[in-house]
Order: C-alpha cells, then sequence, then structure tokens
C-alpha cells in the first residue's frame, strides 16, 4: 500500500468492503464480524495503565488503516494513538499472518507478534479474532530461520486469552527452541514442521502440552488418614476422604516401600509403591488399586482440565541427528503431554526426506505422557528408532522410543502406526499405564516395563518386537497379528508377572523364526525376589489362536502355548509363584506346517499358590484349578523312550512322595478334548486329569508310587509310537483310578515298526490274560484282533467280556470259561467268587467253583456199576464195567470218597458168597469187602477205612474169593457210591 500520502489522505480514503476483505485475506474473518469504524472496545485486550485511553478516543468512531505487510505499517510515520491498523498480511498479502492492530502510545516488550514497536513511541497492540496463526508472529518458513521461536510466542499468546492455534498449510523449522507451551487447541491440517534433532536436550520436550491446573498437596488429619488407608486395598471403589478432589487425578505413594526390583540391574533399588486413580462424584475412584497401603510418603491431586484440547493435523519431518556420539541419556525431541483430556490425531512424524537416523542416544518418544487421565493419540503415523544397526559400532545403548511416558489412566491409541525392521527398537516404552486401549494399530511393539493395568488390543497388528509387558488387571486381546516368535513375552526382568485375567481370541501369531521355539503366553521369571508377588495370571482364556508358520523355510522349532518357570518358590525369600486357577486354551491350530502345538509343563507344582483351596484326601482331588485343553493341533512329538520328558505335550513333574506346601498349592482338574496325539506324564502328582478324543501316545503316571488322583480317558485312540528301551509304554496307575470308556487300543509302534506281539507292553493289557483299570466298551483295533487270530490265539469272549465292562476291583486276570483241566481258571482271577462256571473239555462236564474246590455243576453223587457173570472160577479177576471195556475201570475226574455199595448175587449162600476188593490206579486200596449172603441179599453197607481218592485216579474192582458149591452160571452186581469234593 502506498504510504506517501497524507494523514488526511488517509482518513478519506475510500475502499469497498469488498475490496477491503480481499486485500484482508484472513484477517478479514476478523473484521467480518464487526463494524468497520469501531468504538473503544477494541482495546480492552490491551492494558490502559500502559496506553491510556488515547486521545480523542472517547469523541467519536475511529478510523482503519490497511497496510500490505507489518513492514509496511511499520513504516509508516504518521501513526497516531488510537488508530486501527490492519495488515493483509505478514510479510507480504495472503500469507496468513494478516491482523488487526489498535495503535497506543507504549512502552510493552515487542515480542513480533502481539505487540509491535512502531515509531514515534507507537506500539501496534494485536486485537485477535478467534484463532491465531503463526505468521501472525513472523514465522518465515524459509528453513533458515528458527521459526520455532515466533511460534513459541503464537502459543503464548493463544494460551494467555483461551485461543486455538490455526495453521493449517505452510512450512516450518524448528530448530532450537524447545518448551513451547500448548494450552489451547491446534490445527495445523497440511502444515508441515521440521525439526533439527541435533538441537534436542535431555530436559525439555518441544511441544509440552501443559494443564492450566497446578497440583494440589492433600492433608489429611490422622483419624481421616487412617480411614483412608484402610480404604487402600484392591477392591475398593469408593473412597470417601477423597469428595472434594472430584475431577483429580490422584497419586499416592509411599516411598519407604519398594517394589519391583529390576533383575539383572545390579544396585537397582526399584520403585516406591504407587497408585493413581481418578476421582468423580462422591469419592468414586475410576482406576483399579492394586497394591495395600500401610502409608504414604506422598498424597498429590493433580486437578484435570473441564475441556478437551485437540492437537489435529500437523505433518512433522525429523533431522535424525539427536546430539552426541556416545552414550548421555535420553533426549526429547517431540511432545510432552502433561494435560489430561487431550487428544492428538491426524499426524505423520518421519525422518525428513534424505536423512536417516543416525543418533547415537536414544529418544524418549516424539509423544511422551506423564501423569494425564483421558488421553487420546488418533490417525498418527509414527517412527519406531533405530537400536540394533548392522554390526555393533553403531548401536544404541539403551532402548529407543517413539511413544513414551508413565503414570497415564485411560489412554487410547486409535489407528497408529509404527512399524519397522529389526534394527528398529520398541514404538512404545512405557512405565505405569492403566486402562490402555490400542485399537486397528500397526506397531512394532508395545512395551510396558513396570505395572500395565488393564490392557485392551483390538484389530491391530504389532511387529518384531512384540508386546513385553508386566502388570496385572485385564490383559485382553482380539482380532491381532503379532510378528515374531512370542506372542505375549512378559518382562523377565520385571519378574514377568500378571496379576489378572488374560484372554487372547481370534489372534494369529506370524512366526518369524521357524527354526526357534514359538510361544503365544511366555513367562520366564529369574528366582529373584522382585519384591512383590510374581505369576503367571489369575485366569488365562485363549480362543481360535493360530501359529502361522506360512513362507517359511525352516519349520523345525516348537510351538508351545505357555511356558513357565522351572521353580515355584523363590529361593531367597520364600514368596510363591501365584498360578491362575483356570486356564482354557480353545481351537489352537497351526498354519503353514503339518507340526503341532505343544501346551504346558509344570516342572515343579508343589509350592505354587492358587489363591483358593485345595487337595487330595484319598476320595477324590478337591480341585482349585481347572484346565481346559479343547480342539488343539497337537504335535506328535518326536520318537523317543516312553518316559522322556524332552519333547512332552504336557507334564506335570512331581513325586508321589513330593510334599505340597498346603491347600493352596496346586491340585488341578484338567480337560484335554481333541488335543490331537497326546504323549503326556503326570507322574507322582496330584491331578484329577480327562482325555477325550485324542490319541494318547505313551504317558507316564507313575514317580516313586502311583499319581495321586484319576486320569479317565474317554473316546481316545490308545497308540504308544515310541523307541524301545524295553520298559513300559504306559504306566497309568493312580490312587483314585483309571478309566477306559469307548476307547480303541491300537498295536505299539516301536523304532518305527508296528509291533502287535509287544501289545503287553501297555501295563493294562495282556491279550486273553490280564486286563487292569476300569474298562467300559474299550476296542481292539482291526490289526490287533487279526494279529491274534493268525497268530493261532484269538482273542477269547471272556478277554472281551473284560473290554466290554470291568470294574477297577475285579481281578486282573481273565478267568476262562471253558477249556481244558489244566487251563481250569486260578480261584484269584475271579476272586474265588463260588458259582463260577467252567466247561471242563477233557471230561465233557460243567464244572463249579464252590468256594473251596471244582463240584459237577448237576450235584456231588455218583454210582460206579460193576458187574460178573461167572462168579465161581473168577477169582482175582476184574469185574466189569461194561462189555468189551478195555480197561474195566473208571477214570474219577474229581477228587472225593468212597460213601456205601450196595452187592447182589443171583445164588446166595448162607455165609458172604464171594469178598472182593477196590483197586486204585492199578494198586490194592482197600481189600476183603464182604459180598451178599442168603440172609442180606442185596447188601448194603458203607465203606470204612481210607475211602478218599483224587481227581483222575483210575478205580476197578476184583472178585478176592467166593464160596464153595456156587453154580457155574451163578453172577453178581455191585454198585459203588461215591461222593465229589471236587471236580
Amino acid at each position: 500500500m502506498d504510504k506517501t500520502n497524507s494523514q488526511d489522505d488517509k482518513k478519506t480514503a475510500s475502499i469497498s468492503r469488498r475490496e477491503f476483505m480481499t486485500a484482508l485475506g484472513g484477517a478479514g474473518a476478523v473484521i467480518a464480524a464487526q463494524p468497520l469504524l469501531a468504538g473503544t472496545g477494541w482495546g480492552a485486550s490491551v492494558t490502559e495503565s500502559t496506553y491510556g485511553t488515547g486521545s480523542g478516543s472517547e469523541s467519536g468512531p475511529k478510523y482503519r488503516l490497511l497496510y500490505s505487510s507489518v513492514a509496511a505499517m511499520k513504516a509508516d510515520t504518521g501513526l497516531t494513538d488510537g488508530a486501527y491498523a490492519s495488515t493483509a498480511g505478514y510479510f507480504e498479502p495472503g500469507d496468513g499472518g494478516g491482523s488487526d492492530y489498535i495503535i497506543r502510545t507504549g512502552t510493552l516488550t515487542e515480542d513480533g507478534g502481539s505487540v509491535i514497536t512502531l515509531t514515534a513511541g507507537m506500539q501496534a497492540a494485536l486485537l485477535p479474532g478467534d484463532r491465531i496463526h503463526y505468521k501472525q508472529f513472523g514465522a518465515v518458513g524459509d528453513g533458515v530461520n528458527d521459526d520455532g521461536v515466533q511460534i513459541k510466542k503464537a502459543h503464548q499468546f493463544a494460551n494467555d486469552r483461551g485461543l486455538p492455534i490455526v495453521c493449517e498449510s505452510g512450512q516450518y523449522w524448528i530448530k532450537a527452541t524447545n518448551e513451547i507451551i500448548i494450552q489451547t487447541s491446534v490445527r495445523w491440517g497440511q502444515a508441515r514442521i521440521y525439526i533439527d534433532e541435533s538441537f534436542n536436550t535431555r530436559t525439555n520436550p518441544r511441544f509440552r502440552v501443559k494443564s492450566r491446573h497446578a497440583p494440589i498437596t492433600i492433608g489429611f488429619d490422622e483419624a481421616t488418614k487412617a480411614a483412608f488407608l484402610s480404604r487402600m486395598k484392591p477392591g475398593v471403589t469408593i473412597v470417601d476422604q477423597l469428595t472434594e478432589y472430584k475431577n483429580c487425578l490422584v497419586f499416592i505413594e509411599d516411598s519407604q516401600d519398594r517394589i519391583g526390583i529390576r533383575a539383572g540391574y545390579a544396585g537397582n533399588t526399584g520403585w516406591s509403591k504407587e497408585e493413581f486413580f481418578y476421582v468423580e462424584e462422591h469419592g468414586k475412584i475410576v482406576g483399579d488399586i492394586a497394591w495395600t497401603f500401610s502409608n504414604y510418603t506422598k498424597l498429590v491431586a493433580y486437578p484435570c482440565d473441564e475441556s478437551y484440547l485437540v492437537i489435529d493435523g500437523g505433518t512433522f519431518y525429523l533431522s535424525g541427528n539427536n546430539p552426541g556420539e556416545t552414550y548421555q541419556g535420553y533426549f526429547y525431541n517431540g511432545f510432552q503431554v502433561e494435560r489430561s483430556r487431550t487428544i492428538i490425531r491426524n499426524q505423520w512424524v518421519g525422518l525428513a526426506p534424505g536423512q536417516a537416523d543416525v543418533s547415537m542416544n536414544p529418544r524418549n518418544g516424539f509423544y511422551q505422557f506423564s501423569r494425564v487421565f483421558d488421553v487420546l493419540l488418533e490417525n498418527v503415523r509414527l517412527i519406531p528408532w533405530e537400536k540394533d544397526r548392522e554390526g555393533t559400532a553403531r548401536d544404541v545403548a539403551q532402548g529407543t522410543y517413539g511413544i513414551g511416558g508413565s503414570r497415564t489412566l485411560n489412554a487410547t491409541f486409535r489407528n497408529v502406526t509404527a512399524e519397522g525392521s529389526w534394527v528398529h527398537w520398541g514404538v512404545f516404552g512405557t512405565n505405569l499405564f492403566k486402562n490402555f486401549h490400542i485399537e486397528n494399530c500397526r506397531l512394532n511393539r508395545v512395551d510396558v516395563h513396570f505395572h500395565c493395568w488393564n490392557l485392551y488390543v483390538k484389530d491391530s497388528e504389532i511387529g518384531y518386537k512384540g508386546f513385553t509387558l508386566t502388570g496385572g488387571g485385564d490383559l485382553f486381546i482380539e482380532n491381532t497379528r503379532r510378528f515374531g516368535n512370542q506372542f505375549i513375552s512378559f518382562r523377565q526382568d520385571y519378574g514377568a508377572k500378571w496379576d489378572g485375567h488374560i484372554r487372547l481370541r481370534s489372534c494369529r501369531l506370524m512366526v518369524e523364526n521357524g527354526a526357534t521355539d514359538a510361544l503365544a503366553l511366555d513367562f520366564n521369571p529369574q528366582n529373584f525376589d522382585y519384591k512383590y508377588p510374581i505369576g503367571y495370571g489369575r485366569t488365562i482364556r485363549v480362543e481360535d489362536f493360530t501359529f502361522d508358520y506360512t513362507g517359511l523355510a525352516a519349520l523345525t522349532g516348537k510351538a508351545q502355548v505357555m511356558r513357565i518357570a522351572s521353580f515355584s518358590k523363590i529361593t531367597s525369600s520364600g514368596a510363591r509363584v501365584f498360578f491362575p486357577y483356570q486356564l482354557e486354551f480353545r481351537n489352537i491350530g497351526v498354519s503353514g506346517r503339518e507340526k503341532g502345538v505343544r501346551l504346558l509343563q509344570i516342572p515343579n507344582p508343589y509350592s505354587l499358590h492358587l489363591g483358593r483351596p485345595g487337595g487330595m484326601d484319598g476320595q477324590r482331588v478337591k480341585a482349585n484349578c481347572y484346565m481346559r485343553f479343547e480342539n488343539i493341533h497337537g504335535e506328535k512329538v518326536p520318537a523317543q523312550a516312553s518316559q522322556a520328558s524332552t519333547h512332552v505335550n504336557f507334564l506335570i513333574n512331581a513325586l508321589n512322595t513330593g510334599v505340597y506346601e498346603d491347600e493352596y498349592a496346586l491340585y488341578p482338574k484338567i480337560d484335554f478334548v481333541q488335543v490331537g496325539d497326546f504323549f503326556g506324564h503326570f507322574k507322582g502328582g496330584i491331578a484329577d486329569v480327562c482325555i477325550s478324543r485324542s490319541v494318547v501316545n505313551c504317558m507316564d503316571a507313575y514317580e516313586g508310587g502311583p499319581m495321586r488322583g484319576r486320569i479317565q480317558l474317554d473316546q481316545c485312540d490308545i497308540k504308544a509310537d515310541a523307541l524301545d528301551d524295553g520298559k513300559s509304554l504306559y504306566y497309568l496307575s493312580t490312587e483314585l483310578g483309571t478309566y477306559f470308556v469307548n476307547c480303541t487300543v491300537h498295536a505299539p509302534v516301536l523304532d518305527g515298526v508296528a509291533r502287535p506281539d509287544l501289545l503287553a507292553r501297555y501295563d493294562f493289557i495282556d491279550v486273553n490274560n490280564r486286563l487292569r483299570y476300569y474298562h467300559m466298551n474299550t476296542k481292539l483295533s482291526k490289526e490287533l484282533t487279526d494279529y491274534f487270530v493268525n497268530s493261532g490265539n484269538p482273542v477269547e469272549p471272556e478277554f472281551y467280556a473284560m473290554l466290554r465292562s470291568r470294574h477297577g476291583e475285579d481281578s486282573e486276570l481273565m478267568a476262562r470259561r471253558k477249556g481244558t483241566t489244566a487251563q481250569r481258571p486260578q480261584p484269584a482271577s475271579f476272586r474265588s467268587e463260588k458259582g463260577f462256571v467252567y466247561f471242563d473239555t477233557d471230561i465233557r462236564q460243567i464244572v463249579v467253583w464252590d468256594g473251596a474246590g471244582w463240584v459237577p455243576a448237576a450235584g456231588t453223587q455218583e454210582t460206579l456199576h460193576f458187574y460178573t457173570d461167572h462168579v465161581a472160577g473168577a477169582a482175582s479177576t476184574v469185574m466189569k464195567r461194561a462189555e468189551n471195556h478195555p480197561a474195566q475201570v473208571y477214570f474219577l475226574s474229581q477228587s472225593g470218597q468212597l460213601s456205601s455199595y450196595a452187592a447182589y448175587f443171583s445164588a446166595p449162600a448162607g455165609t458172604a458168597s464171594f469178598t472182593f476188593e477196590l483197586w486204585k490206579n492199578d494198586a490194592l486200596w482197600i481189600g476183603g469187602i464182604s459180598g451178599p449172603s442168603a440172609s442180606v441179599n442185596p447188601l448194603i453197607a458203607a465203606f470204612t477205612g481210607n475211602r478218599s481218592f483224587n481227581a483222575g485216579d483210575r478205580i476197578a474192582v476184583r472178585i478176592a474169593d467166593f464160596a464153595s458149591g456156587l453154580p457155574a452160571n451163578a453172577y453178581a452186581t455191585l454198585d459203588v457210591n461215591i461222593s465229589y469234593t471236587g471236580v
């Protein structure tokens, strides 16, 4: 604008409203809502004690001067107090710096924006509209000027007046400037901000988002303090003593109670015990209390701002050259957020074109959150920084982060992307984060070193550095992929603990190295006193989880759902490791290879702490832990000796004589349902186990004595596949019984060869001889039945009957129901049960066990018939039992004794017509037995003397002598009555 006119010319110069608005550019928006000639109210933001009222300012309307730039306005030597001036730009029209000013006489410190010194003692005081632009304070944007100076002044002015910054285009360079305080919302839009990291410092961020409220130290009298401390424990949700601190984030700290000692860091003293929560109406708190406090050394309330501050848009280009060639500590390079209810969204953060990350010192995080409640980072792309470069010479000494912070409650990260390679360190590096939400993000790492509480992740991807966590509360992850070999690695240096509930649902581990182990949950603490309880969660549920090996060349590594430590008690302190009272793994699969999944090994169950009582009383296992593994693509482990534990799907490693600590130790009920091939050991531990619809490979339930509990196999295939060490393939003895229900037994495979002939190496079965444990509808595979048929030893009906139904208290031995006399079953095989029936094929009789011996099924008496048709002249000859009988003897099938006889003679004499003898086994047994006489015919008499005989004895009768004068055709008959005592 031509400034050579006289003052009168400027007063009377006339332009149309349209021309004026066009010339003002952005400044027109300020003027549009006001009359061009306004009264004294325009100067209300300028202190009248400095400027006064101005000559003639009360007497009439003011005129407005229009300039092309600030320089043009400063060049005007004729400006007078009370005038109004507008610039069309700061450096040139339309550059975004156009502003309205009131001209006053004054001596305020010039800042190039809110106060501009003119000539003749005049100053131009900025009359702000409803927003502030960096150009209004002289930001240049040429790559040479440190625009941070002007940006800082613009924010200071906006903060003082509660105005937003709106700067949605242009380029700006921040060099040495830091501590740009933000207390109002910002709209950066498409603006590009270059940050020269060579000026980064260890103490000051470039931007500090700051609350308008100062923290308040809370003081209680002794009675109130005691009442307050009684409420500082887990489970409390209302703290009446904090009612007056509503809308505050409250921190309690006891520096005398140290927890979280970091393992592997000599001299580390851990953290003060501390907790924080937000206070709502009437003392209702938001944020779980994790610790119990007996005292505190600090109690502070941080009032939360009542509105949301929104920082929207902007592209940040970083130079990558953090100061220092040797380790100096952590440097700031972005935002320090110290204001609750802050939203940052729609930003891009990365290296400037042509730049590389060459820093040798770590960064705190481009976004750093501290002592805040309810913050959101949304729609942001940022960079994880390099740490482990090729070789070691250029490695960064410590972890370096893109997002950091501590003591943050209710933080949400939505649609945030920060990915990289193995060279890059984790984008997240935090401590004391509570109620932490990650939604639809792609991050190379989520890391909470100390005390994460309630972490929720959904619809996200986590890269090579993974989840590294310790803490508690809820750990819920859904529909998320993780690239690497551990889906969650619980930090060993802080005890690998999670004191809460773990849920993984519809997640996938994209295995990075198929030659090494892959784990869904990796708990691996050191045997070290961390000064707080450590353990493996209170409940765990993993559903629809996949180990994905797609595209990998090496596929030999193990996949396992969970790993825990080898100890259950800390040696130095005696503190016990807590264990979940509920674990459920369902629908766990493998993609990209055939090899399946292993489940869990519990190396030491004795001192684990479940937090609830259980036990084993000799009658049943009172379970305090429920484990369920269902629909698992189980690994068929490499062939090994049957009792080996090198490769197992599941293990409880315990001796039968091992002493469990108390009722809070591990007493599990375990269900394995459709887990594929199962090779597992329970040894002498305490457990109630059921395996269903699975292939049961070798199993050992004996170590120093039988397993203390019960095993049930339901609808399983029993098939050992092992290396042959000559030992049994199964040891299934348990104190409470082993049960087979609807199972099929297959031939063992030893050294890769099917061996039906070695089926008896299963401890529970020896076909046609022995069967142990409880059975209902157990079946032999066709391979086995064919083998026994072809070997001439087909499975007997009696053995099938045992397979069909056998009680554990029955004899293990098969009791045959038929066979030779020599094959009669031992009484022990049917527990000497009276009435047991056997068909003896040698004597073609059914015999019955009467409790003492075998007896005929039809009775215990028999009569032996003998005769001779010419007594006279027949002395010493054998009486016949039948004509033409080759031996004329009776073969006695059972043991017993003679009872009586009946002798008849056709022509009796006055005295005994004849005498006879009994022979046994071709030797005289009883001699001189008198026959009938004329007075007693037939003669019925009892035998005397040694009358007993044994089964198998042969009995014959001979005529010893006869009376004289008998007719030549006289004949005689003899009936010998015997009583059997056994058969």
